[in-house]
């Protein structure tokens, strides 16, 4: 059973692997090391902004975890909106990471859970 990569470690990798693809992403704040949960806010930079949070378990198969999915939670929204979910989220997850990036495309460079 393969263990599962640790936070800093995705999120290190996952910043580096957006910039290398042309979005300009950031640590905007550090979570636990080894198993904060890990929200990605998208700034299309034309005042819309996406914001994804990890899946919830039951979007994974029955098989070991070994990596991290995330599920849209809001869409094309504005900056207020976006802050009052992570303020929630940082309050129920002291832990929480947010990942911010730039992107016009809003291109989605890691796992999305099925619906």
């Amino acid at each position: 059973m393969a263990a599962r990569v640790t936070s800093a470690l995705w999120v290190s990798a996952f910043v580096r692997r957006s910039n290398g693809e042309g979005a300009f992403a950031t640590v905007a704040r550090r979570g636990a090391e080894e198993a904060g949960a890990i929200a990605i806010v998208i700034d299309r930079l034309d005042g819309r902004i996406d914001l994804y949070l990890p899946a919830p378990q039951t979007a994974f198969d029955d098989e070991a975890v070994t990596d991290r999915m995330f599920q849209l939670v809001l869409a094309e929204a504005d900056r207020v909106a976006v802050g009052e979910r992570l303020e929630r989220e940082k309050r129920f997850d002291p832990d929480l990471w947010v990942v911010d990036v730039e992107d016009r495309a809003a291109r989605v460079l890691f796992e999305l859970a099925r619906d």
